[in-house]
């Protein structure tokens, strides 16, 4: 009987990679990669919406929150999902024990997978595990509040993996025509994560002409935060430059630059007829993308299944977020060292700052204005006073009260003509009441007792010519006026 070590398995000694899917969108990815027949890795979904796990066809399934949400979903509260996800933290320890990598794949902008795959992912990298995320970004007719919510779940997400690719949902209309239906979309999706998934697991499963093992993806994706993932397949003639050219312009994942990319992983698979030619055809194709000092591991293996094709899968971690195609750069932010010179130097510049913009306090010599600065003005003479009609005097130049500038406004629009003199002319006089009619002159003193005072110690007004007397009395005019002849 042998006392000696047991050797193990070569099969125990394969490193151990484990898929997550967090909520509804991670768990439709998760069947979806099991459809495809993904394999060498192990399947783990975990959602608070119980009749959503009883559908899934993962080898292990979480219930999160079985005390908070009773099986009912997170009602799209990020904050229940992450309660959920912390009440089920010793369940999910268990599920990730013994693996060595750990993928999450996860929807951002809902509740379950927005709050419980930071706590996935947090719980997995503490535990020593490679912790790679792939989430996806909501579609932008689902509002800017979900897309809000988003944003908040990737950046916290961010800080607790070492890898983060991110897949706009909205890039799904690069790809979609009129008549691809809803689910098709969403399957176009889940075959990105899928790929970013198989992608790994071919370069450290597959054997080839050229073997990458675990510690090689490690070191490309260990702490390397935006990360981003294409693959691309063609057949026939030029097919390693076709491949190559399809993984670089991956559709789905936004537009970063490879130029800032620290590492690349570069994945080429061919049946038995792939040429040394077309390797190195295929490799030098990325690597004109990259930086030269960027690390790049390239990696070549057979598929008897694809005589004739070719497939190309490229991973670039710590990307630099600069957008290719964009039409300005944004000014560059000062250092922290720049800020601490400027701000020794100028005690008072970050309460001139806080100030509202004031065009007075600009100086044309400091770089604001490219226009040179203009002589000063001299102050206008003094015009003299003139007298307009009615004995109104006018100052063309009045002295400004105390606090206000003396200085004249020196502007580039045309100013108003000064005044001038009038000519000399007849003016229209108002008539005064002696020259009224005698019957306005008795009207005007009827109505008005102070003018009939000024008028008692004046001439008294001509009194009206007296009417014609008729002679004769009451017997003369029945006659008519008719008399005695004599």
């Amino acid at each position: 009987m042998s006392t000696g070590p047991q050797t193990p398995a070569f099969s125990e000694l394969r490193p151990i990679i484990k898929v997550v899917g967090v909520g509804g969108a991670g768990g439709n990815a998760i069947n979806n990669m099991i459809a495809s027949g993904l394999q060498d890795v192990e399947y783990i979904v975990a959602n608070t919406d119980a009749q959503a796990l009883a559908a899934s066809g993962a080898e292990r399934r979480i219930q999160l929150g079985v005390n908070l949400t009773q099986g009912l979903g997170a009602g799209s509260r990020p904050e229940i999902g992450l309660a959920a996800a912390e009440e089920a933290k010793e369940e999910i320890t268990k599920a990730l024990k013994g693996a060595h990598m750990a993928f999450i794949a996860a929807g951002m902008g809902g509740g379950t997978g927005t709050g419980a795959a930071a706590v996935i992912a947090r719980t997995a990298r503490d535990m020593g595990l490679l912790t790679v995320a792939i989430v996806t970004k909501p579609f932008h007719f689902e509002g800017a509040r979900r897309m809000r919510v988003a944003e908040a779940g990737i950046a916290e997400l961010k800080t607790s993996v070492d890898t983060l690719i991110v897949i706009p949902n909205q890039n799904l209309f690069r790809i979609a025509n009129e008549k691809t239906t809803f689910a098709e979309a969403f399957v176009l999706a889940d075959k990105v994560l899928h790929a970013g998934v198989a992608c790994i697991v071919d370069l450290i499963m597959k054997d080839g002409l050229i073997n990458l093992d675990f510690a090689d993806v490690q070191v490309i994706m260990r702490g390397m935060g935006t990360a981003m993932m294409g693959t691309g397949e063609a057949m026939g003639e030029g097919r390693a430059m076709k491949a190559a050219e399809m993984a670089l312009a991956n559709p789905l994942i936004d537009d970063l630059s490879l130029s800032g990319a620290k590492g690349v992983l570069v994945s080429i698979i061919g049946g038995r007829d792939m040429t040394l030619f077309e390797v190195d055809e295929a490799a030098s194709r990325v690597r004109q993308e990259v930086d030269e000092e960027a690390n790049i591991i390239v990696g070549a293996s057979f598929d008897d299944s694809m005589t004739n094709k070719m497939r190309i899968a490229i991973v670039a971690s710590g990307m630099s977020m600069t957008i290719v195609n964009q039409q300005a750069a944004p000014a560059a932010k000062p250092s922290a060292g720049t800020q601490a010179a400027t701000a020794a130097a100028t005690p008072a510049a970050s309460d001139a700052a806080r100030r509202r913009f004031n065009p007075e306090d600009l100086n044309p010599h400091s770089g604001y204005h490219e226009a040179p600065a203009r002589p000063a003005a001299s102050p206008a003479p003094r015009r003299e006073l003139w007298r307009a009609p009615g004995g109104v005097v006018i100052e063309e130049n009045v002295t400004q009260p105390p606090g206000h500038p003396s200085e004249p406004i020196d502007r580039d629009e045309p100013t108003a003509p000064p005044m001038r003199h009038a000519p000399d002319g007849d003016y229209r006089r108002m008539p005064s009441v002696d020259e009224f009619p005698p019957v306005g002159q008795r009207e005007y003193a009827a109505k008005s007792p102070v003018y009939a005072a000024q008028k008692s110690h004046a001439q008294p007004l001509e009194p009206p010519p007296p009417e014609p007397t008729r002679g004769g009395g009451l017997l003369h005019r029945l006659v008519g006026g008719r008399g005695r002849r004599s």
